[in-house]
């Protein structure tokens, strides 16, 4: 995580929304997916990295993408320059991690 200036995160309810609030953020900006996390009755997050203008651009599209679907996002943030102890958490939710091989 020490070459990222900020994550950015979005949660919402169900795959389907997620998958396409990440396929927003991810055209449009230049962030990287890190991961998700299903965290409980249906409810799931996606987490991006970049620098904090491409955080902020990724979760504002990743935002509006999920609201034109008609659903709602739970609540989203970019966190500039995060600590590096974030990162203790983030990794658990790497896509490299969660995905088989």
């Amino acid at each position: 995580m020490e070459n990222y200036k900020a994550i950015g995160s979005i949660e919402t309810f169900g795959l389907v929304f997620v998958l396409e609030a990440a396929d927003a953020m991810c055209k449009a900006a230049d962030v990287d997916v890190v991961g998700y996390e299903n965290v409980a009755s249906g409810y799931i997050s996606v987490i991006v990295q970049g620098d904090v203008s491409a955080c902020k651009s990724a979760v504002a599209a990743g935002v509006k993408a999920v609201e034109n679907m008609g659903a709602e996002v739970y609540s989203s943030v970019v966190i500039p320059s995060p600590h590096r102890d974030l990162s203790k958490i983030i990794d658990r939710y790497a896509l490299s991690k969660l995905l088989p091989e």
